[in-house]
């Protein structure tokens, strides 16, 4: 009996994540000068480990559902992104929207990166029976197809589907996270869905 495609409009959960990894080299080995004594080092330290702690999940689900070919560097580099502005930020209390923000930009460009490498230089097709572990960890096999779908979108229609129905984010937290205004969040979402269904329809 063939498996009955997903639809659109009733996305399915989140993919399940492992449970967090040691903080990346990035975020652990930064080294410091001068060394941490002050307090506003402490904070710091202290800060960007609660954010670890409490995201880096959240965010590999992020930069996976994105389409990062090296999810986990994404991430490690947004920390490391972070941990150098952490005292320039106006408010700690919006370090998860920062973090979120970067994740987003670094996956863009690290995508638009490839599609210029892969024009210069000739690719094998992707063997699939080598796909990353963490990757294949963090997607079930029922979510395949609509994943597959998904990454086939535009970025920022990609960008604005996952954030709202994956990550449950609000109109103004998705525009503040792709940089757009909150019209343009809606346009992209009802853009990506209709772009969605219609190639879910096509594989039936």
């Amino acid at each position: 009996m063939r498996r009955r495609q997903q639809s659109p409009s009733t996305l399915p959960p989140a993919p399940a994540v492992p449970p967090p990894a040691p903080p990346p080299a990035a975020v652990r080995a930064e080294p410091l000068t001068p060394p941490v004594t002050g307090p506003a080092d402490l904070e710091r330290e202290a800060g960007v480990a609660r954010l670890f702690e409490a995201h880096y999940s959240s965010m590999l689900r992020l930069a996976v559902l994105l389409g990062a070919d090296d999810p986990e560097n994404v991430v490690a580099e947004a920390y490391y992104q972070i941990y150098r502005k952490w005292r320039r930020l106006k408010d700690v209390g919006a370090a998860e929207a920062y973090l979120r923000s970067t994740v987003c930009n670094l996956t863009r460009m690290r995508i638009r990166h490839l599609q210029v490498v892969r024009r210069v230089v000739p690719q094998a097709p992707p063997d699939d029976t080598v796909a990353s572990a963490e990757n294949t960890a963090l997607l079930r096999d029922d979510q395949r197809v609509l994943i597959d779908a998904l990454q086939q979108l535009p970025a920022r229609q990609r960008e604005a589907l996952v954030l709202r129905h994956w990550l449950g984010l609000k109109e103004r937290e998705i525009a503040a996270a792709m940089g757009i205004t909150r019209g343009s969040v809606k346009t992209h979402t009802s853009r990506g869905i209709a772009a969605l269904t219609q190639a879910m329809e096509a594989r039936r």
